[in-house]
């Protein structure tokens, strides 16, 4: 049986067809019943009972799972203009022009990696769709990738399929969260990725194309289309492409790949569950003091995941902030255990009613615990992620994290 409110019945249905069990009743509410006092939580459930109770004691009729099908062929119209309606048609489009992965395109991506063709890359949730080499080289076409893009692609698959990203919860959550990919290592300039100036914006085929790619085939191949299985409130801007690479060269610290014990001449990607980036605008600070402090206070936000969840917020430092936040000789990871230290919310802050239900999932933090008490952003000053992007100006990023996923890192296989 699956229960739930009435406002996630497709996504309920996509579920059950996944696993093999259509016929598993599905029950509902009408939404919301978060947020709503306990007595008209009680009044929408009294009408359910019985079928509640029915469900619980029937068995219901397993049949063979469709794990999703591989690249298959469609009779697509040729003018481009119908190609793009067709698409929408579908649900297979994002809404932005996208290129016909005709069998000629395909073949032409796939000469960009040694894997077979038919190779399962992974099970792409909430859909348990099989993520082949060429389904994900139909979808890189469709973005606009070129062949030498496909094995960043094909190893941010692999990274967001590991069980510690949670993807289930990614593809499908109320949360604005959608993978966000970090490149490291020589393959940033062999692809002539941006690592510097609006590196979160416009004008770089290879972040555009790269970061869409992986946004098609989750939601072509895993099944997480907009408004049915992913059930985002307002998803934001990263739900098209949401793709970066670490500017090393302006770094004072090691890079995220070599923290995380890959070889400086190795190729990296990173995948975070993230939310849209917000600035950190400090034109004054020159001491290491002075940037943890501005970073802290706009990092310590009362609605965040990562306060009650954990996770993995990141700081994206541009190169001007980090140079003088290791101006002192601070190593990355006393840069990141002073904005733990500080970057701290209040309790008084938060509504009793959120401090309720905060204490049933992180007890340790909010049960019993005076006003004055201080919830970090993060479990663990470990936790915090730092990198460094962007180009000239006094400017770094904050981006919290949906919480409940740890970000994956995988070697790119050029």
């Amino acid at each position: 049986m699956v229960l739930g409110t009435d406002e996630f019945i497709p996504l309920a249905r996509a579920q059950v067809a996944a696993q093999g069990l259509p016929g598993l009743p599905i029950i509902t509410v009408p939404h919301p019943i978060g947020g709503i006092p306990a007595g008209a939580a009680a009044a929408k459930a009294a009408p359910i009972v019985e079928s509640v109770l029915r469900a619980l004691t029937s068995d219901p009729v397993a049949e063979s799972r469709d794990p999703g099908a591989a690249a298959g062929e469609h009779e697509a119209p040729d003018d481009l203009d119908r190609f793009q309606a067709w698409l929408m048609e579908r649900g297979w489009g994002d809404g932005l022009p996208a290129i016909p992965p005709t069998r000629e395109r395909v073949s032409a991506m796939l000469a960009g990696t040694r894997r077979r063709l038919d190779e399962v890359v992974a099970l792409l949730v909430p859909r348990l769709g099989r993520a082949t080499v060429e389904a994900i080289a139909a979808n890189a076409v469709m973005a606009g990738a070129l062949p030498e893009h496909l094995p960043v692609v094909l190893a941010a698959v692999e990274a967001v399929a590991d069980p510690s990203f949670n993807l289930q919860a990614v593809q499908t959550t109320t949360h604005p969260c959608s993978p966000l990919v970090i490149v490291n290592g020589p393959i940033v300039r062999r692809l002539g990725m941006n690592a510097a100036g609006n590196v979160f914006g416009q004008g770089t085929r290879a972040n555009a194309a790269i970061g869409r790619a992986l946004r098609l085939t989750l939601q072509n191949v895993g099944g997480a289309r907009p408004g049915k299985e992913d059930r985002a409130t307002h998803g934001q801007p990263g739900k098209y492409a949401y793709c970066v690479a670490e500017n090393e060269a302006a770094s004072p610290w090691e890079p995220l790949s070599v923290e995380r014990g890959f070889a400086e001449g190795e190729s990296t990607v990173t995948v975070c569950g993230s939310e849209g980036p917000h600035n950190i605008n400090d034109h004054g600070s020159t001491t290491p003091e002075g940037i943890v402090t501005t970073v802290a206070g706009t990092a310590a936000i009362a609605g965040s995941n990562n306060i009650y969840l954990g996770g993995e917020p990141l700081i994206v430092l541009g190169p001007e902030h980090a140079a003088t936040a290791a101006s002192s000789g601070w190593s990355k990871e006393d840069f990141k255990r002073a904005v733990w230290d500080r970057a701290r919310v209040p309790l008084a802050r938060l509504a009793p009613e959120n401090i309720e239900r905060f204490a049933t999932i992180y007890p340790e933090g909010f049960k019993d615990r005076p006003p004055e008490t201080l919830a970090p952003i993060a479990r663990d000053w470990r936790d915090v992620m730092v990198i460094v992007a962007g180009g000239a100006g006094k400017h770094s990023l904050f981006i919290p994290t949906f919480g409940s996923t740890r970000s994956v890192t995988r070697r790119i296989a050029d």
